[in-house]
């Protein structure tokens, strides 16, 4: 079964910066899409972004230009690189597969302060 372990998330104020880190057990060489998903309190989850084994990336509308995903296949690692972060970033944020398997990670909290 995949384990998926994410960390990086924090409190920071508005216009800051975090990275995520996701390592995923088994490797990711095999799965052709992973993605970061975030839930924030009272609302479904949503896919902020995506990136296949050939580094196509999407993003949702609402993070592009300031998130950046990537994967590390030799590391089985996926990241997520968010910069300019607002206050509607706040969120715990998980990665998966795209499309998601059936487990999932513990999450990491991201808040950000205005």
């Amino acid at each position: 079964q995949v384990r998926l372990v994410e960390s990086g998330g924090g409190l920071v104020q508005a216009g800051g910066s975090l990275r995520l880190s996701c390592v995923v057990s088994g490797g990711i060489f095999r799965i052709p899409g992973m993605g970061w998903y975030r839930q924030a309190p009272g609302k479904q989850r949503e896919l902020v972004a995506s990136v296949t084994t050939g580094g196509s990336e999407n993003y949702l509308d609402s993070v592009k230009g300031r998130f950046t995903i990537s994967r590390d296949n030799a590391k089985s690692t996926v990241y997520l690189q968010m910069n300019s972060l607002k206050p509607e970033d706040t969120a715990v944020y998980y990665c998966n597969g795209n499309p998601h398997f059936g487990s999932w990670g513990q999450g990491t909290q991201v808040t950000v302060s205005s």
